[in-house]
């Protein structure tokens, strides 16, 4: 994307002025930016262990040294660990430019999370700070964000139809309740959406992750990239399934599955199409993690 293309984008049908702090957020962070994946890197701090919901591809695994996926860490670190985490990775790395809590659960519902970005608000206040979740809470945690300076979000959107939906989610802690099936679904989704219309609102720059389980939502994906679009979101990140847990079953989508679905979701938003499926404890640059060496210190 040429300078001019970054200033000015077109996002969900307007025109989107993007000021230069908002520009070296994108280039700078790789899951934004595909030349910037080559240049900078990105530490992810596992602090948040609890989650929220059950997906039915998902397993967390909370002592884990030989996966790379989403849900694994070597260990889960209190604020402090994070925050000397941080610095020893800045110390050794400094093409790292981003700091980001995605897991190995739901970051929003952990108190760890907020007072790790305190912290980390406090010290680095100008590196880039980013957070994964499942929107479940997002509308009510969406100022704190605001507060401690995250300024880039992925937001993880698997169905817009609650029918869909309860096929994917086993079930949703919401308020002090459990609930299941399609009502489940419909919380979460209604959640989901209106935080990501409070982000886009305040000015974050917004990622949604679908996970591409065929049989379950594969017609159903255009649909999603369609509505995310036209919210504001900045790009679209389709993640093939990872065969486990309830859906082990389930063939995942081949490459070119994958590609031509991307190509079809490309006319409503911007699609990222180097996404290396990171763990929550992944420091480096995309697919060249190097967290081991900083844990062995």
């Amino acid at each position: 994307m040429t300078e001019k293309e970054y200033r000015v984008a077109e996002i969900g049908g307007r025109k989107v002025q993007w000021d230069p702090e908002q520009l070296r957020k994108i280039r700078e962070h790789p899951c934004f930016s595909e030349k910037a994946c080559h240049a900078f890197g990105r530490c992810h701090l596992p602090v948040a262990p609890y989650c929220n919901i059950q997906c039915n591809y998902c397993v967390r695994d909370f002592d884990c040294v030989n996966e790379s996926r989403p849900g694994v860490t070597s260990k889960v670190l209190n604020p402090e660990e994070a925050l000397d985490m941080v610095r020893k990775a800045l110390d050794k790395f400094p093409y790292i430019k981003v700091i980001g809590i995605a897991g190995p659960g739901e970051p929003l519902a952990n108190e760890q999370t907020f007072e790790t970005l305190r912290l980390l608000h406090e010290e680095y206040p100008n590196i880039i700070k980013c957070l994964s979740t499942n929107g479940l809470l997002l509308p009510e945690k969406i100022d704190l964000l605001s507060k401690y300076g995250v300024s880039n979000l992925t937001v993880t959107l698997n169905a817009i139809d609650p029918e869909i939906g309860a096929k994917i989610y086993q079930f949703v802690n919401y308020k002090g309740k459990k609930y299941t099936g399609v009502e489940a679904a419909s919380i979460l989704l209604e959640n989901q959406l209106k935080g990501i219309e409070m982000a886009v609102d305040r000015h974050m720059i917004v990622k949604v992750n679908t996970v591409f389980i065929p049989g379950i939502n594969d017609d159903h994906i255009p649909a999603i990239a369609e509505k995310v679009g036209k919210m504001g979101v900045y790009n679209f990140n389709l993640i093939p399934l990872i065969a486990q847990y309830k859906f082990a079953d389930i063939t995942p989508p081949t490459a070119e599955m994958k590609r031509k679905m991307q190509d079809e979701c490309e006319k409503y938003v911007r699609q990222m199409r180097h996404c290396q499926r990171c763990r929550a404890d992944a420091i480096g640059r995309l697919g060249q993690d190097v967290q081991s060496c900083l844990y062995e210190d």
